[in-house]
């Protein structure tokens, strides 16, 4: 199709797409934000911004707060006045009435014309919008410059009946704002949600959606418009800021641009990684970030993800060789180092592991040598980064990943201490896949990192293995447990072995009390530990 502005037809309806990063509270930064990207473009289109876009999503305990309110009811009307030459469309909430919505209000003018209260509040997952808002009862239909629209807020258009309302308002079109969070594969169930839509109401679809990270959740944009047959006709890349225009033509769009590559999973869920610790790090104010190289596969993913996610000089690596390092690990802690060009230190536990062993020999009764000696290594690990993170203002980060948090194959206060774990929802299996991945162009984590078994060595000629079942097993049942919430029995059925599976979910069950204590880290799968899983600690079902 051939693009047509609305300047060179004015009967047709323009819509643009502002694909944007908002910081949750930061309403004066925010209103900054939205008016540039409004005022930096022509005024006929109507911009079309995200759900909670003046907020940021998820505000949280910030909407009981009356004074944040009241600065959400100013920021709107400073909004509107700042961009009173344009038709602005965007998210915020509202209270009225004692009652607090989810709502999109329509700026034109230099004020608030019409206003939407989303009707379909999600509460599973990351959202638990029912403790916060009330529902809307009113079909979303607005009039923009003698064009009616259909406003659905994100959740709405995943179920029919708000749309179908829509059609039977003889709308022209469906416009969808969105706070729609990444998981593997969460692009093409929007896709696919949306052409659901279209398909039965006939109607085009404009589609925006965040992107950034707040918290344990990461936005990754991948705005979009839609025909009335449910073929996309132009999509915005995932993971940036991004505007994207079109015009309305008897309810067929008008695009320009039309190139829609598709993404692969692990492109994608590597930018979701670096986007979260990204935002993680400069929204919160942290200079830069510290993280214990080992010369294993985690913590290469994890200083590569830091790397990528905020540049070389503002990151710092320390390999804490004990008794049980091989000259392999030192040698490969030292090349991605070099590799990734971070500064890199080396500082022997051996001192401080030699001295905690002498200072609790009388109290250990000449127990024997068991997992304890092995938690202790960790332990003085996460003190000596604990101490560089206080003395140079880093952030530590953690490279335990969901597999090993899972299990609790990590060590409380000893490899699990920081403040931001950027694997904590990826497997041991994605992070083998994403470490190939990232060396696409070029070998910069070392080949035996990846080839060699993965071992903690805290223990002589110790592997994972020895204690757990290969992860390529391991992570097949922990995904049909965790994210498909079936039971031992189902699993054994599809043929794993029931010592793997009992001993698998009982270990799960059994470190919740951990994961409880963990750092946040970014939810990139159906179901992550943390905001997603909330499980008790002290439970009798273990099934």
């Amino acid at each position: 199709m051939s693009f047509g502005h609305t300047s060179q037809d004015a009967s047709l309806l323009g819509i643009r797409l502002i694909q944007c990063n908002p910081k949750v509270g930061d309403l004066s930064g925010n209103i900054d934000m939205i008016a540039a990207a409004v005022n930096g473009t022509d005024c006929e289109a109507l911009c079309v911004l995200p759900e909670l876009a003046l907020t940021g999503y998820p505000p949280e305990d910030l909407l009981y707060r009356d004074a944040f309110m009241d600065e959400v009811a100013l920021s709107l009307d400073t909004l509107a006045q700042r961009c009173a030459s344009h038709a602005l469309l965007l998210g915020a909430p509202l209270k009225e009435e004692g009652r607090l919505y989810n709502a999109a209000f329509l700026l034109q003018g230099g004020e608030i014309v019409s206003v939407y209260r989303k009707r379909v509040l999600p509460n599973y997952g990351v959202f638990d919008e029912r403790r916060y808002f009330s529902e809307g009862d009113q079909v979303g239909v607005m009039e923009v410059n003698g064009h009616r629209i259909g406003v659905c807020v994100c959740e709405d258009l995943w179920q029919p009946e708000p749309a179908a309302s829509c059609a039977s308002a003889n709308v022209e079109v469906i416009v969808s704002m969105n706070a729609s969070p990444f998981h593997v594969g969460k692009q093409a169930e929007r896709e696919a949600t949306a052409a659901a839509r279209a398909a039965e109401t006939g109607l085009p679809i404009a589609y925006v959606n965040l992107w950034g990270g707040q918290d344990e959740v990461v936005f990754d944009g991948g705005s979009f418009f839609m025909s009335g047959e449910g073929e996309l006709q132009n999509r915005i890349a995932s993971g940036g800021d991004g505007v994207l225009e079109a015009s309305l033509d008897q309810k067929q769009w008008r695009v320009a641009d039309a190139t829609c590559e598709d993404d692969s999973n692990l492109a994608a869920l590597y930018r979701a990684l670096t986007i979260a610790t990204s935002d993680y790090i400069n929204k919160n104010g942290f200079k830069g970030v510290v993280l214990g190289l080992s010369g294993g596969i985690d913590s290469a993913l994890v200083l590569a993800l830091a790397v990528d996610a905020l540049g070389a000089d503002r990151v710092e690596a320390v390999m804490m060789p004990s008794r049980y390092t091989s000259q392999m690990s030192l040698d490969d802690a030292a090349q991605i180092a070099e590799n990734f060009g971070v500064a890199y230190h080396t500082v022997s536990i051996e001192p401080s592991f030699d001295a905690a062993l002498n200072a609790l020999q009388p109290l250990f009764g000449g127990a024997a040598v068991d997992t304890t000696e092995e938690n202790m290594q960790a332990r003085i690990r996460g003190l000596m980064l604990m101490a560089l993170s206080n003395k140079k203002g880093l952030l530590v980060l953690p490279t335990g990943n969901k597999s090993e948090y899972a299990v609790g194959y990590s060590t409380l206060y000893g490899d699990m201490v920081g403040g931001f774990a950027p694997l904590k929802d990826v497997s041991k299996s994605r992070v083998f896949a994403l470490s190939r991945w990232r060396n696409r162009n070029g070998e910069m984590i070392p080949q035996r990192i990846i080839d060699r078994p993965p071992s903690a060595e805290l223990a002589p000629d110790q592997k994972d293995e020895d204690s757990l079942p290969a992860y390529e097993i391991l992570d097949q049942i922990l995904e049909l447990y965790i994210e498909g919430a079936q039971s031992p029995q189902e699993i054994i059925a599809k043929g794993f072995k029931a010592d793997d599976v009992n001993d698998t979910v009982r270990r799960v069950n059994l470190n919740e009390y951990k994961r409880r204590q963990a750092a946040p880290g970014p939810k990139v799968t159906p179901c992550a530990f943390g905001r997603e899983r909330r499980y008790p600690i002290t439970s009798g079902f273990w099934r």
